[in-house]
């Protein structure tokens, strides 16, 4: 078993990195704390791996696929793999728990590959 709180996970995020950080890793899954000031802009592509995104705190919108919706805390959204997705209109600090099934990066596309 492993445990995490989310203030000792807060704690692990190295200042000055990425925006994202990842901190559980396995075979099945990948999980992360991803980080979005107000106003920035999300540089995410698709990626191959299903994702579930509980937001913990913040404003934004994200648009996946076709759908545009609002997200605050509480807020959870499934994006299946593939999809075309982005926060954007980040009104307040954005927290989200991320988590990738399989793990992020874990499965090559055709499209990727070449």
């Amino acid at each position: 078993m492993t445990e995490f709180t989310l203030s000792e996970l807060a704690t692990l995020v190295p200042v000055g990195q990425a925006s994202y950080f990842e901190f559980m890793r396995r075979s099945s899954m990948s999980a992360g704390l991803y980080h979005l000031a107000a106003g920035a802009t999300d540089p995410q592509t698709p990626h191959s791996e299903d994702e579930l995104y509980i937001v913990l705190s913040g404003l934004a919108m994200i648009t996946v696929g076709d759908a545009e919706l609002e997200v605050r805390a509480g807020s959870v959204v499934f994006v299946e793999r593939l999809v075309p997705h982005r926060f954007h209109s980040i009104r307040e600090k954005l927290e989200v728990l991320v988590f990738f099934a399989p793990p992020e990066y874990s499965q090559a596309t055709s499209e990727e590959a070449s």
